[in-house]
């Protein structure tokens, strides 16, 4: 059984940054697209960026050119690198894993972590 385990949360002023780090405690990296999705209060969760086995990687639109995700096959680790924040970033952010990419950004993950919490102030 796979388990994920998000960290570097917090809350940040407008136009910090932050970055997210998300623990595999298997060697799942080279057989699975890693994503990350988030839920603001009130709102569903939906993805924000994905990774895929050949490194490829896929943002929504409001984030792109803002945050960069990245992963660390050897040591099981997952990033989001979150720079230029805005309000409407805050929400809770959880890390995924998915056998495809196309899956995954439907949202029906085959795994999922606890999340760890972004506020932004302005």
């Amino acid at each position: 059984q796979v388990q994920l385990k998000e960290s570097g949360g917090g809350s940040v002023q407008a136009g910090g940054s932050l970055r997210l780090s998300c623990e595999a405690s298997g060697d799942i990296f080279r057989n699975y697209c890693m994503g990350w999705f988030r839920q603001a209060p009130g709102k569903a969760r939906a993805g924000v960026a994905s990774i895929d086995t050949d490194e490829s990687t896929s943002y929504i639109v409001s984030v792109k050119g803002r945050f960069t995700i990245s992963k660390d096959n050897n040591k099981n680790i997952l990033y989001l690198q979150m720079n230029g924040l805005r309000v409407a970033d805050t929400a809770e952010y959880y890390c995924a894993a998915d056998r495809t990419c196309r899956t995954l950004w439907t949202g029906k993950v085959e795994y999922w972590g606890q999340g760890t919490p972004v506020t932004v102030s302005s």
